[in-house]
């Protein structure tokens, strides 16, 4: 749905600090300074994935590429060059300058381009995303919610003079330099630690973590599982009753509890696809193929709970297979490489099904070996986690600081009054 509310009504009821303006400052409406163009309405039999001019759509707003080219006619108004101005008109309105080659504006993405010197272009890119945030925020929304070019050029963004602007735009990006490279060293960790939590799986199934000694016997894991099912295709429409799990609760190794809808059919009409303690859900669907097949162990149950039919449960006798080795195994390697052999998209949705999983390759040590496995991949990736949850909270911290920083930088007291002979 569109906006409902003048975006005049939204700036003054918002207490977001990232939409003051200081005393002496005046407003200005973004059509005064510049142009928004709507882009083109591009005919997607003439998409291409090589070919042609490259097509910059929604989802490319933000990022240096595109997946989509154009091999059709076109009006040159349309062209974008690296460095220019776009909003996403549909979803987050997100907005970015352009920083991939030269293309073409798709629709559903403006480009917004200053006219004149009034205005800094630094000074817009800081501006400018507070007030889509409150426009998105107050734009109410069923589905999809959308953004009008008209709303954009009425957007009243703070008017300082040319030297303000200067000022701010330099020491932000002073500030935003540090604060750059203090992200882009946690960034760092964070890829650090997923490599090494894969090496630590490697080494899991490879059996650099096992004593000595042992033999391992090559299995399917359909020759060990007791029961491979998927869950229930109901629709969870419930505000109470049964817990089913949203697909999103399964992600590689691990499971979120919290993560549920609930059904209005009593729990007896469910009883079949009850999850215990021990049980190990795979991902049958999702939208991302890094999604697909990965698993997660079923805990100790507070709460009944049911699984729905984009999930598949499967069952192993714990004497034989540790649930949780299982999720080791079928996390990397062979097993891993696997999973990925047997994914098929149909409709924009990557899945597996459950005679893929019944063939899924295992190498399988003793009990006692498996049971040693298990306690030294949970004690490093234990580890691995308290640095990531750190480093999470770093991200932010620095996100929250970036907010203040802009927030100041807005609403902060005047400055002195302008230099003789500075811009005006």
């Amino acid at each position: 749905m569109a906006l409902t509310v003048s975006v005049d009504e939204i700036v003054h009821g918002s207490r977001n600090s990232l939409l003051d303006v200081r005393p002496h400052w005046k407003r200005i409406r973004l059509r005064e300074i510049a142009s928004v163009l709507n882009g083109g309405a591009f005919k997607s039999t003439q998409f291409t994935k090589g070919d042609g001019v490259p097509l910059i759509r929604i989802r490319d707003v933000g990022s240096d590429s595109t997946d989509t080219n154009y091999v059709g006619e076109f009006d040159e108004r349309y062209i974008v060059e690296p460095g220019d101005l776009l909003i996403g008109m549909d979803g987050d309105f997100n907005c970015a300058r352009w920083r991939g080659p030269r293309g073409l504006l798709n629709q559903r993405v403006c480009k917004v381009t200053l006219q004149g010197d009034q205005y800094h272009p630094r000074f817009l890119d800081f501006a400018l995303p507070g007030y889509l945030k409150a426009i998105n925020d107050a734009t109410s929304s069923v589905t999809v919610k959308h953004l009008s070019s008209r709303t954009v050029e009425d957007i009243p963004l703070p008017f300082p003079s040319l030297h303000e602007q200067d000022e701010i735009v330099a020491e932000l990006e002073k500030q935003f330099s540090r604060l750059d490279e203090a992200v882009a060293n946690l960034k760092r960790v964070k890829a650090k630690l997923k490599r090494y939590k894969a090496a630590v799986l490697a080494d899991a199934v490879e059996g650099e973590l096992a004593g000595e000694s042992t033999e391992w016997r090559s299995v399917r894991l359909g020759d060990i599982a007791t029961s491979v099912r998927n869950g229930i295709s109901t629709k969870p429409v419930g505000e109470s009753g049964p817990r089913i799990l949203r697909i999103s609760a399964v992600r590689p190794m691990t499971l979120d509890l919290n993560d549920v809808r609930y059904l209005a059919q009593p729990h007896d009409e469910f009883d079949s696809f009850r999850l215990a303690a021990g049980d190990v859900l795979f991902t049958r669907y999702n939208g991302s193929v890094d999604l697909v097949g990965v698993c997660a162990v079923v805990p100790e149950l507070l709460e009944r709970t049911v699984y729905p039919d984009k999930l598949i449960r499967v069952r192993v006798p714990s004497e034989v297979l540790l649930p949780s080795f299982l999720v080791i195994a079928a996390s990397t390697g062979e097993a891993r490489a696997f999973i990925g052999s047997r994914i098929r998209t149909t409709a924009g949705q990557a899945g597996v099904s459950g005679a893929d999983i019944k063939a899924i390759p295992l190498h399988v040590p003793p009990l006692q070996e498996q049971h040693r496995i298990v306690a030294e991949v949970d004690r490093r990736l234990s580890v691995v986690r308290e640095v990531e949850a750190e480093v999470d909270a770093n991200l932010q911290r620095a996100q929250a600081l970036r907010q203040a920083v802009l927030a100041k930088a807005f609403a902060d007291k005047p400055s002195d009054p302008p230099r003789e002979g500075a811009r005006a």
